[in-house]
């Protein structure tokens, strides 16, 4: 087993005091002391708190891209549809997140804080979300050959999906309850990427579309 780094040990230790107390009435000191170090020794490595909570955030976000990768890769290999493989990826993602503060009585606020000390990491990250997203998209539709509807691209489809995140985010704000979250998310990206592409391989005609609902308008 590979020995951590000094710099994982302080942010595995920074991140249990953020959860523990929050980011407002947490401390450069009870970091260093969580982590076994003095705080001159702590400094060595970042500036202030709010730099040690920027890279924990980045961590975050880190860990959260790796775990949309694998899922999606996961789900690819089970054969699954554009719809099952967008929703196993983006449900990783935000499970990764929200694992990160299970268990948090300040979920709220190391939310709301992290985007005043980190809304560049945040604005970094959302675009390479969607562009993980939008790569996905293109790849499962050439090997499935699923064909966009008209106005469509896997762009604008991943800048879709990524609305309907944000969406649901603004019923669940600390995306809590989880189940209830990803439920609702799940059902909102099925219905958007079944109005987005064809299985057919050619983009579905109005004649088409009334065809598979029995003539309802």
């Amino acid at each position: 087993m590979r020995a951590q780094s000094p710099q994982d040990r302080i942010l595995d230790a920074a991140m249990r005091v953020f959860r523990r107390h929050g980011f407002r009435r947490s401390s450069i000191e009870q970091a260093a002391e969580a982590a076994g170090l003095t705080r001159q020794a702590l400094y060595h490595h970042f500036a202030s708190k709010e730099a040690l909570f920027r890279a924990v955030i980045e961590r975050f976000y880190e860990n959260a891209l790796a775990a949309e990768i694998d899922a999606a890769e996961a789900a690819e290999q089970a054969g699954g549809s554009l719809g099952d493989i967008i929703v196993a990826e983006v449900g990783a993602r935000l499970r990764e997140l929200l694992s990160s503060l299970d268990g948090s009585p300040h979920i709220e606020e190391l939310f709301s804080e992290h985007l005043l000390q980190a809304r560049d990491l945040y604005q970094t990250y959302a675009t390479r979300y969607a562009a993980q997203i939008a790569a996905t998209i293109a790849r499962v539709c050439r090997k499935q050959k699923l064909a966009f509807n008209k106005g469509m691209s896997a762009s604008e489809l991943a800048r879709c999906i990524e609305m309907a995140v944000h969406g649901t985010k603004s019923a669940y704000p600390s995306m809590l309850p989880a189940d209830a979250f990803l439920k609702d998310l799940a059902t909102m990206l099925r219905m958007l990427i079944g109005g987005a592409v064809t299985a057919s391989g050619k983009p579905a005609t109005a004649k088409q579309s009334r065809r598979k609902t029995g003539g309802r308008k």
